[in-house]
């Protein structure tokens, strides 16, 4: 797999990504937010993975440790922020939606060449993207990761066939628990039911496999929806857009 060195200054604030390329695990002493111009990046910590299409924003605060996948190719933008404005963002990783007065100010803030804009000019365009980003809800992107042997052995078989409708009972049956326990330890370990969990690994599958190309058809169907318009209900209910909106923004120039 394709890895490249952590971003380890400020003064990298522009990456170009591969289809599959990481970025390994790192930490940064400012809390900064990562905006995928094109394509899509998932950001991985201890406590899950949270997902980053085109529209949205992955905030991690100071100090976590993380590390960025990319899914399609990606323009990976940077923007690190001072303590005074990541103080005003969730004290957990989380991704925000953006909107078009926060996506140019972060482009223009990441495009890597010397714009001669005076540091005041800059910063007021950092609290821009602030203010645009407190006034937005919280994307339900994160896929929390479980700890418990008995669930990480029933999301291994999610993973390894998302189309499956298996239920949890039967599931259960494959990992030696009860659909009892297993409900019990879904909302004590991981805060949401089976099914919710179950939606967004699916979800966060179906953002990866439009970013590679797959038509919103067969993306229904490899993700375990019963049909395109329940998949195009729930894409639109999580996302804010249809899928097919999505995927035919993701190649937009950034």
């Amino acid at each position: 797999m394709l890895e490249t060195r952590h971003l380890a200054t400020a003064t990298r604030q522009r990456l170009a990504l591969v289809h599959g390329e990481r970025v390994p695990a790192h930490r940064h002493r400012r809390g900064h937010l990562v905006y995928p111009a094109t394509g899509v990046l998932s950001v991985t910590t201890d406590a899950g993975t949270w997902i980053a299409p085109a529209n949205r924003a992955a905030w991690t605060p100071a100090g976590a440790d993380h590390r960025h996948r990319a899914h399609g190719r990606t323009d990976m933008r940077v923007l690190f922020l001072p303590p005074s404005l990541a103080a005003r963002l969730p004290e957990r990783p989380a991704v925000l939606a953006v909107s078009v007065l926060a996506r140019d100010a972060m482009l223009a803030l990441t495009a890597g060449t010397e714009s001669g804009r005076s540091r005041a000019a800059e910063s007021r365009l950092r609290t821009v993207v602030v203010d645009e980003l407190v006034l937005a809800p919280e994307q339900p992107l994160h896929l929390p990761e479980p700890t418990d042997s008995r669930l990480r052995a029933l999301a291994g078989l999610l993973r390894r066939d998302l189309a499956s409708p298996a239920t949890l009972a039967e599931l259960g049956r494959e990992v030696g628990a009860s659909e009892r326990t297993l409900s019990r330890l879904f909302h004590a370990e991981l805060g949401m039911s089976f099914r919710q969990w179950r939606g967004q690994l699916r979800i966060h599958h179906a953002l990866i496999l439009l970013a590679s190309g797959r038509a919103v058809t067969d993306t229904a169907m490899a993700c375990g929806w019963a049909n395109p318009t329940s998949f195009i209900d729930a894409f639109t209910a999580a996302l804010g857009q249809t899928p097919g909106r999505y995927r035919s923004q993701l190649g937009a120039a950034g």
